[in-house]
């Protein structure tokens, strides 16, 4: 089949202008926030200069223009933030007080829904399972992960296998694991998980489809992913440790386990409470996990999953919208605590 310009022409059109738009944007952005500054920076030095010689006092107009300038970068910022984010979530709580329709108000009763469905009740179950296992299994094994492979021959490829389920993203590592819990009938398995129960004499079950070994299994998948971004946070942090901290303990007689706590356990904590606290962040958003694994049934929904349901499937966006302002209000204490740490931090 020939190539007919002629008729590729309007597409070919639309390329260049999209090719012509893109190098002025990314040309704009270049100038704006690194042409410009550079040049207020030295006309600033060269006032400096000039000021120093003569010994006048520097005028405070410059510093107005600093400051206006200043504002003139934050403005994009504050009004992507307040339109993607400040925005939505007052309109996420108003919603959250009203019914399906968003027309009447209804109070709190989208909340006291949230606590007296069974069904909710469970999938607020299923979250805090998740929460509290996620976060502190994966920095186990990552924090395992980096004392092994530290200093070891190939410590690079190791790092890198570990670190790879990090690449795929939730939705391909659950088709994955769904391989690996797969069930058909008696006889070979094409799942891993029943195929070893079956040699080992065992009868093979349907794993996803048994409550709550289904919910478990789930936050297995959450675990091998994240537990590379574990092993890479805390390898770091351990390979920070001032040589001489390590070489004084040893002259003083420590063994590995007195090492391990009264060393590298109170250094590297900074780096766990990091690790821990974004684990947990992530482990509240989860979504795509059960959405693709189980799509939510036999018991493994969890709260990002039905706040989609109620919102997108059922319709019900004040119930959708309460629950959305749950998980908002859950994330908060997490941030505040990690906000504080950090500044902790830097003070001491």
């Amino acid at each position: 089949m020939e190539f007919d310009f002629a008729d590729q022409q309007p597409k070919l059109l639309m390329l260049m202008y999209g090719l012509i738009a893109f190098v002025l944007v990314v040309g704009g952005l270049l100038l704006l926030l690194d042409v410009v500054p550079a040049w207020f920076a030295r006309r600033r030095e060269a006032q400096l200069v000039a000021a120093s010689a003569s010994g006048a006092p520097l005028s405070r107009r410059p510093k107005q223009r600093e400051g206006l300038f200043a504002l003139f970068f934050l403005l994009p910022t504050l009004l992507l933030l307040t339109i993607g984010l400040v925005v939505p979530a007052i309109r996420t709580v108003l919603l959250s007080l009203m019914d399906r329709t968003s027309t009447n108000w209804v109070g709190l009763r989208n909340y006291s829904w949230m606590f007296s469905e069974d069904s909710i009740v469970r999938v607020l179950a299923n979250s805090l399972i998740w929460v509290l296992l996620v976060p502190l299994v994966a920095t186990a094994f990552g924090l395992i992960y980096a004392i092994m492979v530290d200093k070891v021959r190939f410590e690079a490829v190791a790092k890198s296998l570990i670190f790879l389920p990090m690449a795929i993203s939730f939705v391909g590592a659950s088709i994955i694991w769904k391989f690996v819990y797969a069930y058909r009938g008696e006889g070979d398995q094409i799942g891993l998980l029943n195929q070893i129960v079956v040699s080992l004499g065992g009868e093979p079950k349907q794993w996803l489809l048994e409550s709550p070994m289904n919910t478990l299994l789930l936050i297995v998948i959450m675990i091998w992913i994240q537990a590379g971004f574990a092993m890479v946070v805390l390898s770091a942090a351990i390979k920070a440790i001032p040589a001489d901290i390590v070489e004084a303990a040893r002259l003083d007689g420590v063994n590995p386990w007195q090492m391990y706590w009264q060393i590298t356990m109170p250094t590297i904590r900074p780096a766990l409470i990091v690790v821990v606290v974004t684990l947990s962040i992530a482990t509240l958003k989860v979504f795509d996990i059960v959405r693709t694994a189980t799509n939510g049934n036999y018991d493994t929904s969890v709260i990002a999953n039905e706040m989609y349901n109620q919102a997108f499937r059922y319709g019900e966006s004040g119930q959708g919208s309460a629950l959305a302002v749950f998980l908002f209000i859950l994330v908060i204490p997490i941030v505040i605590y990690q906000i504080r740490n950090l500044r902790q931090q830097r003070e001491g």
